[in-house]
């Protein structure tokens, strides 16, 4: 027996001799992706060998794999010889295990804007009728050579009672000089990352002095009662400044639950978080800061508020503590805003040497070209298809929805999330679809379907069936549902060209890639390449981060040092309007092929 040790899922285990790192992987739920069950023919189970002896590479291996990827395997092909260290990249887990990698910590050392500090102060007496305002400032210059200017009109409010309470020992949470909170003795304090996104928003529950998340939660925007878009949204808000009151109160109404849902997971109190930082493209985070949003609608574009801001949390109506504060990273352009601000600061984009980029896929995808140091950005409206809308048989990724498809002649594999029977199709798997297709020649260059055992026709449009259900529909992929597609990756394309072009690059130029979102970490690259909605570029230079705004919202709310580098980040880049570039509708047109180059 060996001991095999999955990182970063955090899964160890024996395997006996003869098993392959993927079948200990299923024994120990690992969920890898395989489709051709364990044959090594579709190339998904992709790990890297970090520590100890496993069997030689097959053939099918070095036809995958290139000189660089030396410790590289397919886990369906490799067997242990002895203890192992295995890491898995995101791209090989189902959907499930790759929200657990989003919560990867990135090395930091911890320099908040909040420090706590305990403090232990004199009773009052007739001989010292100390006030306790002045009391508690005392005992921090006293005990931590903190001089404060101001304590929090809410914090002053209860902290007669709490003093005496506590027999007159108490954390206080002090911020710039101001006590924002003040806590039992021994109280820790929190932080709260949140990365808003047009359908999805993430949350996470930090420890202020380690910098360590402690929970994490995913969400669904209930925004999108008010529009599948931001430009809906937009448009829903300027209409009457109470449906922008709703949307913003169905925002913070969401937050605060979640909230509750995080400190009872951490054993702690919602006031216990004194601090908290939020990014959010610039149409939410206008809407969640109640910002006028009209002038976003229309040509230039131009936001209200480029740059940071802090604000008290109790302003926005959000349950923290008395006196937290929410500090909102700046924004860049009316359609690129703090959470691209957050993936650059996450991904280290600015420190790169050579030509590197950067993309958030999601409903909006942020793309950022950073040429030796120059950086430029680009936002397109990718829409709602990756996220299974305007798609028949299209699901949000569940348990259940179909996320991986590989064709070989009339015979289809699918993978479903959970291994669930399949319900549905997701972004990924659709993805996938077209892929297949394509390269199969079912799809044309132009997307137009043809024929194939598989194709039929159905109410005069042609789709392709994925499963038979007994005594049920089966899941097709249409005409109409490839047409929804290529309209989300030309925009992708037309974005990542518009930029080499600005720069005066050929795509193949970038020497690295960096795709990060919710939907960019399922999506599987070579799927992507094969349709165009990325450039032909060796495999190597792909690299998938999983959700690196929720990242840099993390890096802000525990390090002044990368807020003030967000800052500069916003200030360096300059922004592209994709709308605005000569022969758009033309060149719009051209990105739809679904060609790889």
């Amino acid at each position: 027996m060996h001991t095999i040790d999955f990182e970063p899922v955090g899964l160890r285990g024996e395997c006996p001799e003869g098993e392959s790192l993927l079948g200990c992987a299923r024994r120990l739920d690992v969920d890898l992706v395989s489709l051709c069950g364990g044959m090594g023919a579709c190339r998904q189970c992709r790990v890297q060998v970090v520590a100890g002896p496993v069997s030689g590479r097959t053939a099918s291996e070095e036809a995958v794999f290139s000189g660089r990827e030396r410790n590289h395997r397919l886990a369906c092909q490799a067997y242990p010889l002895g203890d192992v260290k295995v890491h898995v990249p995101p791209e090989s887990l189902t959907a499930p295990q790759r929200t657990q990698v989003e919560g990867l910590e990135l090395d930091v050392r911890p320099d908040p804007p909040v420090r706590g500090c305990e403090v232990t102060l004199s009773p009052p007496s007739l001989a010292a009728p100390d006030s306790d305002d002045l009391n508690l400032r005392a005992a921090l210059e006293r005990g931590h050579g903190v001089e404060v200017d101001a304590i929090d009109y809410a914090v002053l409010r209860e902290i007669s009672p709490r003093l005496r309470q506590w027999d007159w020992r108490a954390s206080a949470a002090v911020r710039a000089g101001e006590v924002v909170a003040l806590g039992a003795p021994s109280t820790r304090w929190l932080g709260l990352a949140v990365d808003i996104g047009t359908t999805k928003i993430a949350c996470y529950l930090v420890d202020l002095q380690t910098g360590r998340t402690l929970c994490s939660r995913g969400l669904m925007n209930p925004q999108i009662a008010g529009g599948e878009d931001v430009i809906a949204r937009i448009y829903t808000a300027g209409k009457d400044p109470e449906n922008a009151d709703r949307l913003q109160g169905m925002l913070v109404e969401a937050l605060n639950r979640t909230v509750g849902e995080l400190s009872a997971e951490a054993g702690a109190e919602r006031t216990d978080i004194a601090e908290a930082v939020v990014v959010g493209n610039t149409a939410i985070h206008h809407l969640f800061l109640r910002l006028p949003v009209g002038q976003l609608g229309q040509s230039p574009y131009v936001p209200a508020l480029r740059c940071a801001l802090d604000v008290k949390a109790r302003d926005l109506g959000m349950e923290l503590a008395p006196g937290a504060w929410v500090h909102l990273l700046p924004n860049i352009a009316g359609f690129c805003g703090a959470d691209h601000v957050a993936m650059i600061l996450a991904t280290r984009l600015a420190e790169r040497e050579g030509t590197s980029l950067a993309l958030d896929i999601g409903t909006n995808t942020e793309i950022c070209l950073n040429v030796r140091g120059r950086m430029t950005s680009v936002s397109c409206a990718s829409g709602p298809a990756f996220e299974g809308a305007h798609i028949r048989y299209g699901m949000r990724a569940a348990p259940g929805a179909i996320e991986h498809v590989c064709l070989d002649g009339d015979r289809l594999e699918i993978q479903t999330i959970g291994n669930e029977p399949p319900i549905g199709i997701c972004g990924s798997g659709l993805l996938d679809v077209a892929a297949q297709l394509r390269i199969h020649g079912v799809l044309d260059s132009g997307g137009r379907m043809l024929a194939h055992p598989r194709v039929r026709e159905r109410e005069g449009v042609r789709e392709f069936v994925i499963c038979e259900r007994g005594g049920r529909e089966p899941i097709t992929v249409s005409q109409q549902d490839v047409r929804e597609l290529q309209l989300a990756k030309a925009a992708i394309r037309l974005g990542i060209r518009a930029l080499c072009e600005a720069e005066g690059l050929d795509e193949r130029a970038v020497g690295e890639v960096v795709v990060a979102g919710a939907f960019g970490t399922f999506i599987d690259i070579d799927s992507a390449v094969a349709i165009g909605m990325l450039p032909p570029l060796p495999r190597e230079r792909y690299r998938q981060v999983g959700n690196a705004a929720g990242t840099g919202a993390r890096l802000a709310l525990v390090s002044l040092e990368r807020r003030r580098e967000a800052e500069r980040i916003a200030l360096a880049c300059r922004y592209i309007e994709l709308a605005g570039i000569p022969g758009f509708h033309h060149r719009f047109a051209a990105a739809c092929a679904m060609d790889r180059g």
